[in-house]
This record gives structure tokens, C-alpha cells and sequence, in this order.
């Protein structure tokens, strides 16, 4: 179904980059809803970006994040989401990836319930990565996506595939290649307009949607934005109110003290929240990267069992089910070890007991990174869960103020710990610099939150000062700079993905590693320098 021409009567949105082979995804009709969208909520996206700035400069100063005294109300009074469609009232494995052809095709008949297409922490935002996702997803929707390998093999969407979430980018991330009235659009809007636009009549008729996941929010005021954009997108488009539905990752420390309040926000639209478990690690260490107090160990000992996550994790699921919303769990990164059986054993008891961990908690679903996992994932579920969802599990039990949220734990900093920091950090901004946003490192898949972890940490302890290794030697810039070129150097001579980007990676990390603040995002300074 065609959305009329006039509807869209103000000047376009300009696109500065070549497009050919996007005639149809970059119509004058699509620019023109583009258009709409900025004008509509720049001014606000601005002002929201703003008051980010302002609460991390109070931090900075000493101030603690902490639940908000004006929003006391929502939080103790009684009340509801909407009811959940259908489509989405069984989601007990979500499987999450690119917007690349074939990985699109392989999630879909995974077998999970849920496949997250995503255009932000697990792709690298060029311009053609991005309008190809948008291609792929258009394919998807309109059942005719379809692939053949280099070698010859054909992938087809099959009967029952998994029902089709996106995830845009963030508030924070532009879109360069996109202006309206001289102004760089938002990612997200982009990213949001151009799916809806193509698809959203489509998966309406077919009541499914369109579903969102939103990243990356940390206040009530950024989920009410997101919710005035769909109603407005809805209106355009000649949806009935409510028809979008969204899925909100708290995934950052400021999120998790107003999860009542950005349930309410979006209480028409919203199905549940999800426990963004790295970016909230991260989250964790930018919000607090003033308290020397705060520091964390190596990342392979901040796991979920630990006090300040096992909190958040049990607290967004008590708020969720209160609400009537579902609690999803958090992403399992491993993928399957081939060669080695029992190293492959090993992380597979890894998934079944995280996923354990979860469903017994009384999250409704949880993520995968790998087509593998979704059987591991399902068994534990199925075992554990045999209806559709927890939502008569109420956690009434869960007792969650300031201090527990924020208390740091225990653990030490290896040598191996901080090298794999280091490689990591690397490896990835390579890769991304590539044009790859989600990257298997050491049987683990990395994407831009992990990436933002290792950083995160190795500013951390370098510029705390006068930390040590178990066995007293200094941990110092002498010895990250040797690490950086040291892996820079094999990378460069390797065939590894992002060997050609080795040296901008290095040049990069080392300038936000050196920096005397620790920088909001990777992925900003490093979009500079993305083809």
C-alpha cells in the first residue's frame, strides 16, 4: 500500500553521498517524511542531549545517580502497559545481529521466537551498510529476502520465521549523510523513518507490528520523545494510534533508577524492558568515572551474579511484571568452539547456566548472539517455563535502593585481563573502521558495547592511578602503550578482520585512552573515520 504523495508537503531531507542502487528506499516521499521527523523532534533530541551532559557533570562532581524525587508518583502509584499483541506474548529466545543479508535469513529460521535486526551496536553505521539493512529488511517484511553465497549455496526465508524486531541507533549517533534545513539528522530518526515508512502498513496488516527496541536511553523525557515520534510516524502514515510497539533496553546506570517512569512514558506502546547487560557495564563506568571508589575488576569477573547486577537485573524484572510489561533477559555472547569439544562443552555450561540463572529469576525470554545457542537457550526455557511468559512471577521480594545498585565488586585486574582489554579494544575498532560492527574474537562475539567496556576499563585504571597487578607491578601507561603496539603489529600482518585499519585503531585508542576524560562513546570520534 502506497502512502500518499501528499501527504509529505515540506521541503525534503538532502542526502549528501551517491545513491545509486537506493532509488527506491530514498524516494521524494520517504525524504520528505525524513523532513518531518527532524523538524519535529530535533529541538527536543538537542535539549535531551543537553541535560545527558549537565547529569554527567554533576556526577563528575561527586553526585550519585539516585532515584528522581519529582517522578515519586509514578513510581507508587498503580497502573499498566497496554496489553501485549499477540505476536509478542512468547519470547522466550531473541536472537540478534546485523542487518546483512544472509545473517537476516539465518536469525529468521533460527528457531528463536524474536529476531532483533540491528542498526546500531552490532553494525558499523556507513551509509551503504545502512541502506542495504534497509533493503534486507524491506525484502524480509515483503517475503521475498533471498541469498546465494559465493560458493553457490541458496538461503531462503522459511515458513515460521522468528516475528521481526529493529533497533536504531541511539539519541546521541547522527547520521551525516542525511541533512534537513543544513542540519544532520538523527540515526535514529533515519534509521526509524526509512523502516516504517517502507514497512509499517505492511507488518500492520499482518499484525506485526511494527516492533521496535529503543537503546541507549537514560531518562523518562527521551522515552516520551520516542513515543511523540511514533505517534507522530502512526499519523503519517495512516496507522491506527498505537499500532508501534517498543521493547526499551536499559542498558545505562541513569535508566535503571526510572524504569517506572519510562514504562509510563511509553505505557500505550511499550511490551517490556530488557536487561542490556554490557552496555550497562559500560554505562556503569562512564557514569562513575569520577569515583575512584567505583572502579571495576576485569571484565571476565563483572558477571551477572555479582551484588550491583544481580540487583538491577531482579529489580527491572519486579518493575516490569508490576506494569504488566515483560522482563527479557540479557545476551549470551559465545559461539560455538569447532575442534574443540570440550572447550566448546565449557561454554555451553556457561549459556545453560546463565540462562538458568535467568528464567528462575523470572525473566519471560532472553538473547543469543549465535543461530547455535537458540537450542541451548530453549531447552533451559522450555524446561523452566512451560507457559508463555512470567508475568505472574511478581518478585516481591526484591529489595533495590541506591547503594545496592551502585556498589562495586570485588576482584582483581591479571595481566591477561588487561591485555585481552587491549585487544579487544582493537580488534573491534578495526573491524568497525572495516565496516563490521559485530566481530568474533576468542569464541566470544564482540560487537560496540563490549568494545566500549575494555576502553572504558583501561582508561579507568590508567588514570586512577596506582593500581597494581596481583603480583605488585604497576599497571601504567608505558605498559598500555606497549600492548597497543604490540597488537596493532600482529593485527597489521594478520588476515584478521580490520588488519587494513590496524593503525587508525591504534591512533584512536591511544588518543582516548591518553585523553584526560574518559570519552562518552567509542563509536563518535571513530564515525569520523568511517568510509
Amino acid at each position: 500500500m502506497a502512502v500518499p504523495s501528499e501527504k509529505f508537503v515540506s521541503r525534503s531531507a538532502e542526502i549528501l553521498a551517491e545513491t545509486a542502487g537506493y532509488e527506491d528506499i530514498l524516494t521524494p516521499d520517504v525524504l520528505a517524511f525524513l523532513a518531518r521527523l527532524h523538524r519535529f523532534a530535533e529541538p527536543r533530541r538537542q535539549q535531551l542531549l543537553q541535560a545527558r551532559r549537565q547529569r554527567q557533570a554533576r556526577y563528575d562532581m561527586g553526585v550519585l545517580p539516585d532515584f528522581r524525587v519529582d517522578t515519586k508518583a509514578i513510581r507508587e502509584s498503580d497502573w499498566k502497559v497496554a496489553p501485549i499483541p499477540a505476536a509478542l506474548q512468547d519470547r522466550r529466545v531473541e536472537i540478534t545481529g546485523p542487518v546483512e543479508r544472509k545473517m537476516i535469513i539465518n536469525a529468521l529460521n533460527s528457531g528463536a521466537k524474536v529476531f532483533m535486526a540491528d542498526f546500531e551496536d552490532s553494525s558499523a553505521p556507513s551509509f551503504a551498510n545502512q541502506l542495504d539493512g534497509q533493503l534486507n529488511l524491506r525484502d524480509a517484511v515483503n517475503g521475498t529476502l533471498q541469498y546465494r553465497s559465493p560458493e553457490g549455496k541458496e538461503y531462503r526465508v522459511g515458513a515460521s520465521p522468528a516475528v521481526l524486531v529493529v533497533r536504531p541507533r541511539g539519541w546521541h549517533l547522527p547520521e551525516r549523510h542525511v541533512t534537513v534545513d543544513g542540519e544532520t539528522m538523527a540515526g535514529a530518526l533515519v534509521d526509524f523513518g526509512l523502516y516504517a515508512f517502507h514497512n509499517a502498513q505492511a507488518l500492520h496488516a499482518r499484525d506485526l507490528g511494527p516492533y521496535f527496541y529503543l537503546p541507549k536511553l537514560e531518562a523518562m523525557e527521551e522515552a516520551a520523545l520516542w513515543n511523540e515520534v511514533m505517534a507522530l510516524a502512526e499519523s503519517e502514515l495512516d496507522l491506527p494510534n498505537g499500532t508501534m510497539k517498543a521493547t526499551v533496553l536499559i542498558e545505562t546506570l541513569p535508566a535503571v533508577f526510572q524504569m517506572h517512569e519510562i514504562l509510563h512514558a511509553l505505557r500505550d506502546r511499550v511490551v517490556g524492558l530488557n536487561c542490556g547487560r554490557w552496555d550497562y557495564i559500560f554505562s556503569y563506568l562512564k557514569t562513575l568515572r569520577g569515583h575512584r571508589d567505583r572502579l571495576l575488576p576485569e571484565r571476565g569477573q563483572v558477571v551477572m551474579t555479582v551484588p550491583f547486577l544481580k540487583t538491577y537485573s531482579e529489580l527491572l524484572i519486579q518493575t516490569c511484571h508490576r506494569r504488566g510489561a515483560f522482563a527479557m533477559g540479557g545476551m549470551a555472547a559465545q559461539i560455538p568452539i569447532k575442534g574443540d569439544d570440550d572447550a566448546n562443552e565449557k561454554a555451553m555450561a556457561k549459556v545453560r547456566a546463565d540462562k538458568l540463572r535467568e528464567v528462575q529469576a523470572g525473566h519471560d525470554g532472553t538473547w543469543v548472539a549465535h543461530p547455535a545457542l537458540v537450542p541451548v537457550a530453549k531447552d533451559i526455557f522450555d524446561r523452566h517455563m512451560p507457559e508463555p511468559n512470567q508475568l505472574h512471577v511478581k518478585r516481591d521480594d526484591v529489595k533495590a535502593n541506591r547503594d545496592a545498585l551502585i556498589a562495586p565488586c570485588g576482584g582483581t585486574i591479571s595481566r591477561a585481563g588487561f591485555d585481552n582489554n587491549v585487544e579487544v579494544a582493537l580488534r573491534y575498532t578495526a573491524a568497525w573502521l572495516e565496516g563490521l560492527g559485530c566481530v568474533p574474537i576468542h569464541h566470544l562475539m564482540e560487537d560496540a558495547a563490549t568494545a566500549e567496556i575494555a576502553r572504558a576499563q583501561l582508561w579507568q585504571w590508567l588514570h586512577h592511578g596506582s593500581l597494581e597487578f596481583p603480583d605488585h607491578a604497576p599497571i601504567d601507561f608505558a605498559l598500555f602503550d606497549h600492548a597497543l603496539a604490540t597488537h596493532a603489529h600482529r593485527l597489521r600482518e594478520s588476515t584478521l578482520p580490520g588488519a587494513r585499519r590496524a593503525e587508525d585503531a591504534a591512533r584512536l585508542l591511544f588518543s582516548m585512552t591518553h585523553a584526560d576524560q574518559l570519552g562518552d562513546f567509542l563509536t563518535l570520534p571513530a564515525y569520523e573515520q568511517l568510509v
